[in-house]
Parts: structure tokens; C-alpha cells; sequence
């Protein structure tokens, strides 16, 4: 292998950058009455209130995120809506409060590339996840490793590139934390300041 393909490849635009959203996973839910589910980075928790109403009154939806005022809109959210089964919390993924084996689904949409330490975070959501539950997750990630100039880039890391990791890497992750039967459901590439990204949503089992 040539020396060349240990380095990341910046390419020019012809147009400004593609949105770097990883779009809503929630098409691909499929909830049923009586669950218990998680949302990993709820923001105004419109997808929760969602998945609340889609459970019923016997099961629970639960939304963290590291943002109060995020947190205190969505909670308002869900009384405009007369929600009952739903909460929100201010909560750090890579320190989950919740216990063993609780929720039957966990999601989290374009957040779990911010985590330092991946692993960590993936440990958590495998101790809470029920025995043959499922994760729906949709994340940014890189094509090719990032130079250490964007790793170490504050700014970069803030606008959801520079913690990215290969899917490669992303996959050990997850086998590592104990998941199995990963496949990805939607994939879409894009550049994000000139370097080749891909947006996926995959799915993995407990």
C-alpha cells in the first residue's frame, strides 16, 4: 500500500458543501405498544413525543441531551401536547443514568460523533438496551481517516466533523461493545469542507 492512501484526499467544490444532517431515522422505528425507548440528543423532542404516542400509555419515551434550555423546551413541548408517558432529562452519554437492560430501542441522530470516547458511549447504550434490542442510529462519518489538523480542531469538532471516525472504525466500535447484525439502512455522501463524508443509518442488536 502506498503512502498515499494513509491520507485523507481534500477535494475542491464547485458548490458549497452539502447539509451535513444525517436526517430523521425515525421512518425506521417500528415501535410497538408497551416499549421502552431512548433518543440520544432529543433537542425539542419532537421525535420523542413521536415515539411516545406510537408506544401508548403502557410503555415510555425517554429523550436526553446536554442542553437545559433543549431539554426545558421540549418538556414544554410535551405539555402542549397533553404527553404523558414522555421525559426528558439532562443527561452525558458517555454516563448514562438509566439502568440495566430498559429500553427496548435506542436512537440518536448525528450526536454520537461529538463523543470523545465512542467506545464508552456504545458501552453504555449496550448495558441499558434489553437482551435482542435494537439501535437506530444515524451519524456522520468520515471516508478516510481525518488529518490531525481537523482532529485537534475545536471549531471542527463543534460542526459535527472533526470527531467523526471511519465507518470501519465505527464498526469495530460497535462489535466491541458487544452488538451484533449491524447493517446499514440509508447512506448518503457529501463533502464537508472539501473532505468526503458519508451520512449512514444502521441498525445493530443487542
Amino acid at each position: 500500500m502506498d503512502r498515499e492512501s494513509h491520507v485523507i484526499k481534500r477535494y475542491s467544490l464547485e458548490k458549497p458543501d452539502e447539509n451535513l444532517s444525517c436526517a430523521s431515522n425515525a421512518e425506521y422505528a417500528h415501535l410497538e405498544p408497551g416499549q421502552y425507548v431512548l433518543d440520544i440528543g432529543c433537542g425539542l423532542g419532537r421525535e420523542v413525543i413521536k415515539f411516545a404516542q406510537q408506544v401508548g400509555p403502557r410503555g415510555l419515551a425517554v429523550g436526553i441531551d446536554i442542553t437545559l434550555n433543549l431539554i426545558e423546551e421540549a418538556q414544554k413541548n410535551a405539555q402542549k401536547k397533553n404527553i404523558d408517558n414522555v421525559q426528558f432529562v439532562y443527561a452525558d452519554m458517555e454516563n448514562l443514568t438509566f439502568q440495566d437492560n430498559m429500553f427496548d430501542k435506542i436512537f440518536s441522530n448525528c450526536v454520537i460523533n461529538h463523543a470523545p470516547d465512542k467506545l464508552k458511549v456504545f458501552q453504555e447504550i449496550f448495558r441499558i438496551l434489553k437482551v435482542q434490542g435494537e439501535i437506530v442510529i444515524s451519524d456522520a462519518v468520515s471516508q478516510q481517516p481525518l488529518p490531525a489538523e481537523v482532529k485537534n480542531d475545536p471549531e471542527a469538532w463543534a460542526q459535527c466533523y472533526g470527531g467523526a471516525v471511519t465507518y470501519l472504525e465505527y464498526q469495530e466500535i460497535l462489535l466491541k461493545a458487544g452488538f451484533e447484525n449491524i447493517k446499514v439502512l440509508k447512506k448518503r455522501d457529501y463533502l464537508k469542507e472539501g473532505y468526503p463524508f458519508s451520512s449512514i443509518t444502521f441498525r445493530a442488536v443487542k
